[in-house]
């Protein structure tokens, strides 16, 4: 049977010792071998069984964890249905996800349990059950005496689940046996709520195949050897790239699953991931735009402190590196490997062996998901010496569709379509596009949602029939360009349109934006029938700060100036790739970066475009007024002159 299970129990034959996740105690490192977390979710399987409990829905709301996996092992071995939760959620989103789904149990941890409890204020009727992955600690004593909760009924410890299944497993050896063969590779496993970045959450439904044709996927597409690589999970255990790449896959290759320290609190993530990188020495992170974003803007700032003699090293270096790489599948002449070779083996040898390191001793690579990673990114980091290769994906799809790889890549495309996935670009639903002409892309295979849970209308939007198979359309828009790699231009619901309504993909016009111009921290670009483009734009404070010292800007008016020279410098490259009606020709600098805070970026840091358009509706409508330079010029004034 191709099943969640049956690749647990694979792993458990094949790697028994093999540590599959790790998790940082007061000591150190705490392995759980494969063998720990298939006994430890036999335990909670049969622990369920023996309270009557079966063929339901758990949400699982915690920080990355090895009980996280055994939780949820367990769960999908009772043959019941996970909800994976983002740890970011408000009370009164968690609250519509538990009602939704219909979940009888809520899996929780110390750090996430005040939400919870917010959560099931809100919530009408009984909330669910309380299936606590923590010993019975003070925040949770003080939930029992406040609500007057009794074990066994409001709540159950894991340790009592565990010991309960234990003795029912003592009592029946077969107690387990027997539910996991009712399992159909067709039943639901998974029930993942989008981020609703174009609007409502959704349930998607996914299936054990699903996840075993995705996971299959993976490996052969990055060739993983067995029993080698390791992992330090940062991203968030509910979205759905680290779940199949990072939690299922792993049992085809005994990978190793580190997690990010988060005792405490789950703000602790953000301080213990550097510091845990150097601890585990992973083969490969799992990691999004905004991440490596972040670290390449760290590095070059601590370059630039270090003076002009070591940062001219670093740029040249890296610029030679840029050159030597190519797109990364086309490579350079062998005049231009000649040029770049000694100022690059110089920064190298003196600075970029030492940005490694950042990363640890072992690192061979990153992958990005979540969102478009510029090609800037992928530059820059394939030119220090770990490249991140773009792939390209969504939850209805489990969630794997393509995937730049070390073997084969291109930078600027999300690579190469994954083996058991056929991927078309179509301009309608019975027209393909040719190479290169951009559409909508579709996909079909055994990775493809069941569905929408509850929502037949939204399914039958997305999941569409043609000649006897079902196709997924999924609303991203793309080409395959002439050497076969997919690219992916944006969101079909995100469209821009001009007055004449003629419609175009923001994406596109941001990511030229954001390669050609520093200067930016945010972007969003907005068109809805309006007199021309526009965007909203947070700034790269240092950069400007930087530019203020460098030109010595002693008024907001010049630096309005530098900052508006800044933002329309890419416009002649831009030129010939985007048309020019598309172009934003007017800005808003925001003052405040768009944040999870005020529900403006999910948890992958992408932005929710909704609800940014819907937020600064008001800005936005004074864009195209007279008054929009002397509120920029204000909010210059109020970021680097202090009024």
């Amino acid at each position: 049977m191709r099943t969640i299970v049956t690749m647990l129990k694979d792993a458990e034959k094949n790697f028994p010792s093999r540590a599959y996740a790790t998790k940082k105690g007061k000591d150190g490192w705490i392995p759980y071998s494969y063998r720990m977390i298939d006994e430890l979710s036999d335990a909670v399987c049969a622990g369920l069984i023996s309270r009557g409990v079966s063929r339901t829905t758990f949400g699982i709301l915690a920080e990355g964890r090895p009980e996280w996996i055994g939780a949820e092992m367990g769960i999908i071995k009772n043959r019941s249905v996970s909800v994976p939760l983002s740890i970011k959620l408000t009370p009164e989103e968690i609250a519509f996800r538990l009602t939704h789904s219909e979940s009888t149990g809520i899996i929780a941890s110390s750090n996430t349990l005040e939400n919870i409890l917010r959560a099931f204020d809100v919530m009408e009727g009984t909330p669910p059950v309380l299936y606590y992955l923590d010993e019975e600690d003070e925040r949770l004593k003080k939930a029992i005496h406040a609500r007057r909760w009794t074990q066994g009924n409001e709540y159950v410890t894991l340790d009592q689940l565990v010991a309960e299944g234990q003795a029912a497993i003592t009592k029946d050896s077969e107690i387990v046996t027997r539910a996991v063969s009712q399992i159909e590779e067709d039943d639901v496993v998974n029930i993942c709520y989008t981020s609703g970045t174009t609007g409502n959450p959704k349930g998607i439904m996914l299936t054990h195949l699903n996840y075993w044709a995705n996971a299959h996927d993976a490996v052969e597409l990055f060739s993983i050897p067995p029993n080698t690589f390791e992992t330090l999970i940062v991203l968030p255990v509910d979205h759905s790239f680290a779940h199949t790449v990072g939690i299922y896959t792993s049992m085809l290759r005994g990978i190793t699953l580190h997690f990010v320290d988060a005792r405490g609190a789950n703000s602790a993530i953000i301080r213990n991931f550097p510091i845990n990188l150097k601890e585990v020495n992973p083969t490969f992170l799992m990691t999004v735009p905004s991440i490596t974003g972040n670290f390449m803007k760290k590095m070059t700032q601590g370059i630039q402190e270090k003076g002009a003699f070591i940062y001219g090293l670093f740029e040249r270096g890296l610029k030679a590196g840029i050159r030597r790489n190519g797109d990364g599948y086309h490579h350079p002449s062998l005049a231009t490997r000649i040029i770049t070779f000694l100022p690059h083996k110089v920064a190298d040898l003196l600075i970029f062996s030492k940005l490694r390191k950042v990363f640890g001793t072992s690192i061979e690579y990153c992958v990005g998901g979540g969102a478009l990673l510029e090609a800037r990114q992928q530059h820059f980091f394939a030119a220090i010496g770990v490249p991140v290769y773009q792939g390209y994906g969504l939850t209805e799809a489990a969630p794997v569709i393509s995937s730049n790889t070390p073997s084969k890549h291109k930078f600027g495309t999300s690579g190469i379509v994954a083996p058991s996935v056929t991927c078309r670009i179509m301009k309608s639903e019975t027209e393909e596009a040719a190479p290169g002409e951009k559409g909508e892309i579709v996909i079909r295979g055994e990775n493809v949602m069941k569905g929408y849970f509850k929502n037949p209308e939204a399914t039958s939007e997305v999941l569409k029939v043609i000649d006897g198979e079902i196709w997924l359309f999924t609303g991203d828009l793309g080409y395959y360009d002439e050497d076969g790699f997919l690219v992916v231009t944006g969101r079909a619901k995100a469209l821009l349109i001009a007055k004449d309504g003629e419609k175009y993909s923001p994406e596109e016009i941001e990511e030229v934006m954001m390669n050609h111009s520093t200067i930016i921290n945010q972007l969003l670009v907005y068109n809805e029938q309006s007199p021309s483009t526009s965007a909203l734009v947070t700034l790269q404070e240092d950069v400007v700060r930087n530019l203020i010292e460098e030109k010595a800007l002693k008024s907001p008016e010049k630096v309005y100036q530098e900052v508006l020279g800044q933002l329309t410098g890419y416009e002649t490259r831009a030129k010939g790739i985007i048309p020019s009606q598309w172009i934003p020709s007017r800005f808003a600098l925001i003052r405040k970066p768009f944040s999870e805070d005020d529900k403006l970026v999910n948890s992958t840091m992408k932005l929710v475009r909704y609800k940014v358009i819907e937020f600064y509706t008001q800005r936005i409508e004074q864009i195209y007024t007279e008054n929009n330079d002397s509120m920029n010029i204000e909010t210059i004034r109020e970021l680097f002159f202090g009024s």
